[in-house]
């Protein structure tokens, strides 16, 4: 599988908030995902969580669903 590389500009790691807004879902339901290891994500000291942009792509990838 190849590397996903950010195009330029585009930060490698994000904040929830950040996220929330990309998906358009609230950001209390990016944490319940984070929080069942479903998306992973990484702390940061004690209160700063970051998603990686490569994991969230793949996140999607995986549980992406066709509504009929």
């Amino acid at each position: 599988m190849d590397t996903i590389k950010p195009s330029v500009g585009e930060r490698i790691w994000a904040t929830v908030p950040e996220i929330a807004i990309e998906l358009k879902i609230p950001r209390t339901r990016c944490y319940e995902l984070i929080a069942r290891g479903e998306l992973p994500a990484v702390r940061i000291g004690e209160r700063s969580i970051r998603v990686n942009r490569a994991e969230l792509e793949r996140f999607l990838l995986e549980t992406q669903r066709v509504a009929n």
